[in-house]
């Protein structure tokens, strides 16, 4: 699949797809989601979210508990940790926090200056529904 955002090939993330559930993919340059399937959507492309509206934190599973990475996924922090099994908690990794990870947060700044101005409005990105 291409990323409507770049133009650059996505990965797919290891989610079985069901009738009820969706494929998901993501581009690795800009980090931009889209699902395919799932009950509503043929295809859905959430829109842009600032850094810190758009990863979650990891579990400290294998780190430390002091510094607060952000997931991405393939038991992988956004600065490049990799520990098996880790997971995202469910909750925002909030940048401006003071125990977020530098590494991390540089990487989001990187991630969110690749997203063109034109594609930050919510209804930049098209979604096409299913047809019944």
């Amino acid at each position: 699949m291409e990323c409507d955002v770049y133009g650059r090939a996505m990965w797919r993330w290891p989610v079985p797809s069901t009738v009820w559930e969706e494929e998901l993919w993501s581009c690795s340059w800009c980090h931009a989601a889209t699902h395919v399937g799932g009950e509503w959507f043929e295809v859905a492309r959430p829109p842009y979210l600032p850094a810190e509206m758009r990863w979650e934190r990891a579990v400290p599973d294998g780190l430390p508990a002091d510094v607060s990475h952000a997931f991405v996924i393939f038991d992988r922090t956004l600065c490049g940790i990799q520990e098996a099994d880790m997971s995202p908690s469910g909750h925002l990794w909030l940048p401006e926090r003071e125990n977020a990870c530098g590494a991390c947060w540089e990487a989001a700044g990187v991630i969110d200056g690749r997203w063109p101005q034109a594609m930050r409005g919510d209804d930049a990105r098209v979604s096409v529904a299913r047809r019944l």
